[in-house]
């Protein structure tokens, strides 16, 4: 039996599981405009600078700032401090973990309940 067609303990898809607060707290640093955008502008590039962003969003320095350290700290973000000009990539692996991790949720939100 594949795991489309696996049949779901009743309790299975409610069970809470330790990741629940994990999930919680990455899905949250996603819970911003702004943040998407950010995250669109590193996926086109190797590696920017703070200054790369804030020409291409439109935001503040400070405001790309902070939303970066929120980035950052989620995991999806990684940084590469440097003297002249400090580097921000988008970590790929980090949001295909959350991928999975969002696709096992609403798998189980959405398999067959009981028959009515």
């Amino acid at each position: 039996m594949n795991e489309a067609t696996r049949s779901l303990s009743p309790a299975e898809p409610c069970r809470q599981t330790a990741s629940d607060a994990d999930l919680a707290r990455r899905l949250a640093a996603l819970g911003n405009p702004a943040r998407l955008r950010i995250l669109r502008r590193l996926a086109c590039a190797d590696a920017c600078c703070c200054k790369d962003v804030v020409e291409t969003t439109g935001l503040a320095q400070s405001t790309v700032s902070q939303h970066l350290k929120v980035l950052v700290e989620a995991g999806f973000v990684t940084y590469e401090p440097d003297a002249q000009r400090s580097r921000y990539s988008l970590n790929r692996a980090a949001l295909a973990g959350l991928r999975g991790d969002f696709h096992d949720l609403l798998a189980g939100c959405c398999a067959a309940g009981p028959a009515s």
